[in-house]
């Protein structure tokens, strides 16, 4: 009778340390995947590929930035100046990539774009494809950049602009 009376306290200890082993064994489990994944994302981030070489012969002058509105209302920003061959080779295709800067300096967008060149003829400006209109050896024209979205922390100051494909004839 006296092991009706009196409690074991033996069953209920061992219950409650094995369901928290489990329980721990899990939380360790999930830190230690957690871990992996946060070092294998990182080491897997592209590191800024160098400009082609022939991009060192292509110059920007007479930058200017301007903006309208579209037919929907919606407003699109411009980066319109002047792209000169310094080279000997006929450019047939560049892409610029573009950083707008924050008030404090860091990246608040960056983009990629074509360089289209401004070709006169009609009623407005067209921006036509340097496959359409190539970049001869010693010649500048006019380029136009267009963008549907800008950051609103961008600082307003001209962008860096950066090539970064160069197709050549």
């Amino acid at each position: 009778m006296d092991g009706l009376l009196d409690p074991n306290i033996n069953p209920t200890t061992e219950k409650e340390s094995s369901a928290v082993r489990p329980i721990l064994i899990g939380i360790v489990i999930v830190g230690v995947i957690v871990g992996v994944l946060a070092l294998i994302l990182r080491s897997e981030q592209k590191k800024p590929a160098p400009p082609p070489a022939y991009a060192a012969n292509l110059k920007f002058s007479d930058l200017q930035t301007s903006a309208a509105q579209n037919f929907v209302g919606a407003t699109v920003s411009y980066i319109d100046g002047t792209i000169t061959n310094t080279g000997d080779k006929t450019v047939t295709h560049a892409v610029v990539q573009i950083t707008f800067k924050d008030e404090l300096g860091q990246t608040a967008q960056r983009e990629e774009n074509a360089i289209r060149v401004l070709r006169t003829g009609g009623p407005y400006d067209e921006a036509v494809d340097l496959t359409a209109a190539p970049l001869a050896p010693g010649q500048s024209d006019k380029f136009r950049l267009t963008f549907e979205n800008i950051s609103a922390q961008w600082n307003h100051a001209y962008p860096d602009l950066q090539i970064t494909q160069v197709g050549l004839k």
